[in-house]
């Protein structure tokens, strides 16, 4: 079996030199990659022999902030690359996100020259999931055929929408259904008065379903709807809703988005949203799963 360090030694032979300021990773050191995501060699080989090309200067690799966070394990994402560079379906800046990932959480050390000092001033927040989630979808623009392209990138830009969204959002666990929240004033929560006096409020949430069995949220008129705006002394119903059949059904993991916005009086049990400085509202969650009151704070 051969070693990584072995395999390198051989190598550097051969009189190679790396000069793009991007990236330039020797065609040679696939070979590497490919012995590691098949494993001929072990991960702390393989991550030895790049730790020592990228410290001589053979393996270029961009200027990496290194996080204060860390990480215990190499993630599956990063070895499947290696794999695909090997075999040719990504490119060298990909394999390279993956050598950065590795940089940043203190997984691979490296020992670098002056034209390729470490950026570690102001340490970055690196999400490793959201850089998954983009180095899959990027590999989506390999296909040729478009509905089949198509069909990977959906669910991936929603997973990382959805991903994004609960990374800026507050986190309310209630029962099955965990809710995220922006806060009035993001996108799709929005308070404003218009030139007729009529206040409007629009509510937008996430709600994932993190348990084991199928869950759903329940609103199928103004009057019989688990969420509604309390003022301390008045219940508002809503004016509009997305809720299908008055209700969102949940599988096991499945997030969806819904919107609410309260304003004039619709009827069918409805009331018109009224706006009072002076007092506090909120938004109210009734479900029989649970019940919350989420402070709105708005003005």
């Amino acid at each position: 079996m051969k070693t990584a360090i072995t395999a390198i030694a051989v190598i550097l032979l051969v009189t190679t030199t790396a000069s793009s300021a991007y990236a330039d990773v020797p065609g040679w050191v696939k070979n590497n990659a490919g012995w590691w995501a098949d494993g001929v060699i072990s991960e702390s080989e393989f991550l030895t022999g790049i730790s020592f090309l990228i410290s001589d200067g053979i393996i270029s690799v961009p200027a990496t902030a290194v996080s204060s966070e860390t990480a215990d394990n190499v993630p599956a994402w990063v070895k499947n690359n290696a794999g695909w560079w090997a075999d040719g379906t990504i490119s060298d800046g990909e394999f390279v996100n993956g050598i950065q990932h590795l940089i940043q959480f203190g997984l691979l050390s490296v020992s670098v020259h002056s034209e390729q000092q470490m950026v570690s001033d102001e340490p970055k927040n690196i999400d490793s999931k959201l850089s998954a989630l983009e180095s899959e979808l990027e590999q989506c623009s390999e296909i040729t055929k478009a509905y089949k392209r198509l069909d990977c990138e959906k669910p991936l830009k929603q997973a990382i929408q959805i991903h994004e969204y609960k990374s800026d959002a507050q986190k309310l666990d209630l029962g099955p259904i965990t809710y995220y929240w922006t806060g009035v004033g993001s996108e799709g929560n929005e308070f404003e008065i218009t030139a007729t006096g009529q206040p409007l409020l629009s509510i937008r949430m996430l709600a994932e379903n993190t348990s084991s069995e199928i869950a759903a949220l329940n609103c199928t008129s103004p009057q019989i709807c688990a969420y509604d705006v309390w003022d301390g002394s008045k219940a508002f119903k809503y004016s509009g809703m997305d809720f299908t059949s008055g209700q969102i059904v949940l599988n096991p993991g499945d997030a969806r988005e819904f919107n609410i916005l309260f304003g004039p009086n619709i009827g069918y049990g409805g009331t018109e949203f009224e706006y009072d400085s002076s007092k506090d509202y909120v938004f109210r969650i009734s479900e029989d799963f649970g019940s919350a009151s989420i402070p709105l704070n708005i003005e």
